[in-house]
């Protein structure tokens, strides 16, 4: 069992940069990948990041590349998502979740979600 507090979220203007934390419990959580998804208001949720279980390879959905970057840290539990160059339509909750499969986009084969952070990026 693992549980997954996520924590960094707020609003900020368009431009601005956030990161996003997500902790977890569990002695198993260095056995998990780790994806981030989002889901705005009206819209279904959609991938963002994915990052293998040591942190090594690392998977992106176009829309955020080269501007978002995922990093984990197994001593302490907890898998980053640094937000750069935010853009309004970056406005979404972030969810953290966890998966024993390895770097995958869909959100059905990930067994473990967080309560999810809320992002607004407006002027």
């Amino acid at each position: 069992q693992v549980q997954l507090v996520e924590s960094g979220g707020g609003l900020v203007q368009p431009g601005d940069s956030l990161r996003l934390s997500c902790a977890a419990s569990g002695r198993t959580f260095s056995t998990y990948s780790m994806g981030w998804f989002r889901q705005a208001p009206g819209r279904e949720r959609e991938f963002v990041a994915a990052i293998s279980w040591r942190g090594g390879t690392t998977y992106y959905a176009d829309s955020v590349k080269g501007r978002f970057t995922s990093s984990r840290d197994n001593a302490k539990n907890t898998v980053y998502l640094q937000m750069n160059s935010l853009k309004p339509e970056d406005t979404a909750v972030y969810y953290c979740a966890a998966t024993t499969v390895v770097l995958t986009v869909l959100a059905n084969l990930y067994n473990y979600w967080g309560q999810g952070t809320h992002v607004t990026v407006s002027s």
